[in-house]
C-alpha cells in the first residue's frame, strides 16, 4: 500500500541541470539496488503516489520505475543527506528484481573470495544466511555448518538449546562481551535451522516489519 510523505522540496538542492542522485535500497535488508536521477516533478510525484519515479537524462523525460516490467517499488521510508543534495529512498521491490537485467541489484561484489556472487552484498545476517544456504546445497568437507545440517534436525535444534541456556548464563552474569559472543552463537544456530526449514531470513524481517506497522 502506498505510504504518505510530507516534504518541501524548497529543501533539497538540486544541481544545475535540476537534478538530484538518488540511491535506491531495501528496506528490509539494506541491499542498494540501484541508483538513478531525480527531478523536482519526478521527486513530487514519486512523494504523491508512493512509488518511485525518476528522470532520464537520456530521453528527458520521466518514468515511473516498473510500469514496463512490473517491478514497482513501494516507498517506506526517504532520507536526504546532510548537504541536501542526495536521497536515499528505502522500498518494498516487487518482484525482487531492480536491474533492467533482471536480476534484484545493478550492484555486483568485485573479486571477494567466498563470496554469494550471485547477489547483491546486504548486511551481515543476510550475507551469513546465504553463506548457511550455499553449505546446505553443496556441502563440503570440514564445514561446521554442513555437518549440522547433515545431522537434520536434531542436531541442530539441541545446539540452539545449548546456545540459548549459554545465552542466558553470560546475561545472568552480565559480561557485555560474552553476551555479543553467545547471542551471536545464537543467531548462527538459528539461521541454520531456518534454512533446514526452508525458511528464508527475508520472511523473518517481513513478519518483524509487519509487528511493527
Amino acid at each position: 500500500m502506498p505510504q504518505e510523505f510530507r516534504l518541501s522540496l524548497d529543501v533539497i538542492k538540486f544541481d544545475e541541470q535540476g537534478l538530484v542522485p538518488a540511491i535506491i535500497q531495501d528496506h528490509l535488508d539494506g541491499v542498494v539496488l540501484m541508483f538513478a536521477w531525480m527531478n523536482r516533478d519526478s521527486l513530487q510525484k514519486t512523494l504523491e503516489t508512493g512509488r518511485t519515479w525518476f528522470y532520464s537524462r537520456s530521453r528527458q523525460e520521466l518514468w515511473p520505475k516498473g510500469d514496463t516490467s512490473g517491478h514497482v517499488q513501494w516507498v517506506q521510508w526517504l532520507r536526504y543527506d546532510c548537504d541536501h543534495d542526495a536521497l536515499l529512498i528505502g522500498v518494498q521491490q516487487v518482484g525482487d528484481i531492480a536491474c533492467h537485467k533482471g536480476e534484484r541489484s545493478c550492484f555486483h561484489l568485485i573479486d571477494q573470495p567466498n563470496a554469494p556472487a550471485h547477489l547483491p552484498p546486504g548486511d551481515m545476517v543476510a550475507q551469513l544466511y546465504e553463506v548457511i544456504c550455499q553449505r546446505r546445497d553443496q556441502p563440503q568437507e570440514g564445514s561446521y555448518t554442513s555437518h549440522l545440517l547433515a545431522g537434520g534436525d536434531n542436531r541442530i535444534l539441541k545446539k540452539i538449546g545449548e546456545e540459548t541456556a549459554e545465552v542466558i548464563m553470560a546475561c545472568k552474569d552480565r559480561e557485555p562481551v560474552a553476551i555479543a559472543g553467545e547471542c551471536a552463537d545464537l543467531l548462527y544456530h538459528t539461521l541454520v535451522a531456518l534454512a533446514a526449514q526452508d525458511v528464508t531470513w527475508r520472511a523473518v524481517l517481513q513478519e518483524l516489519h509487519r509487528r511493527r506497522r
